[in-house]
């Protein structure tokens, strides 16, 4: 059998000459789902003990636990990866699932946009308190 330059033993040449193959694209993508769930096992460790503390608490102690500089760091990596790492499977579930070019299409924008607008608004939220912007009751 003889094979021809750049090919695997069973692709064939016109998917040699089209340069249809692996995109090389998913690794990655996979990857970074992988790396946001395994930073999400510790920030949502402390997350969780960060809400158990702050239970009996107050509104005021509450947002002076949150403008501890600390504190705001985690929930600002947190926001992140969450929204991240969820984006990242949303997105593998469109492209398999949706089987309408506009439609995926759409939904995928929208997807980006809402997972974009969400932790932008975290983010906000945590620096807007670390700053001291929120005024305490």
């Amino acid at each position: 059998m003889s094979t021809y330059p750049g090919q695997g033993s069973l692709r064939t040449p016109l998917k040699v000459a089209r340069r249809l193959g692996s995109s090389k694209s998913g690794v990655h993508h996979w990857w970074l789902q992988r790396l946001t769930a395994i930073a999400l096992i510790p920030l949502s460790i402390w997350f969780l003990f960060f809400l158990g503390a702050l239970t009996p608490a107050s509104y005021p102690t509450v947002l002076a636990e949150i403008a501890q500089p600390v504190h705001a760091i985690f929930l600002i990596v947190l926001s992140l990866c969450l929204f991240w790492h969820g984006a990242l499977g949303l997105q593998v579930i469109i492209e398999d699932y949706v089987h309408t070019r506009w439609l995926e299409i759409t939904l995928q924008i929208a997807l980006r946009f809402g997972a974009t607008l969400a932790a932008l608004t975290c983010v906000l939220a945590v620096l807007a308190i670390w700053l001291g912007i929120v005024p305490q009751q």
